[in-house]
């Protein structure tokens, strides 16, 4: 029996094939991609939140307005803070499977990595 293991070409290190794909028109495709979802949808959020703190601060009378019960427009804002959150996740969620996973996944295969489709991506 013998240890030796055969002779083969020199593979290209990982820190090539990384700047390579770093390099590549389909990586800056899938970072433009990326922002034009992200940066917009971030400016709206912050704007969306901006626009309830300063209500809250320069609209007293407005946001203390009773819609019923105990329930005023302070509060309805606020609660839809949380919604305005999980909806922007959702698009996301669904934007990143049909937009940015595809092309991820075809790098992430021409540099020689294991894909798992049955778990989290992190």
């Amino acid at each position: 029996m013998s240890t030796d293991t055969p002779a083969s070409a020199p593979a290209e290190s990982a820190a090539e094939r990384y700047l390579a794909v770093q390099q590549s028109d389909e990586f800056a495709g899938l970072r433009r991609t990326l922002r034009g979802f992200v940066f917009p949808m971030t400016v709206a959020f912050f704007l969306w939140y901006a626009l309830y703190v300063i209500l809250s601060a320069y609209a007293r009378g407005f946001m203390g307005a009773k819609l019923f019960g105990h329930v005023n427009v302070a509060l309805v804002f606020g609660l839809l803070q949380f919604v305005s959150t999980f909806v922007i996740a959702w698009l996301y969620a669904r934007f990143a499977d049909r937009r940015i996973d595809p092309v991820a996944d075809r790098i992430r295969a021409e540099i020689g990595e294991v894909t798992h489709d049955d778990g989290p991506r992190g």
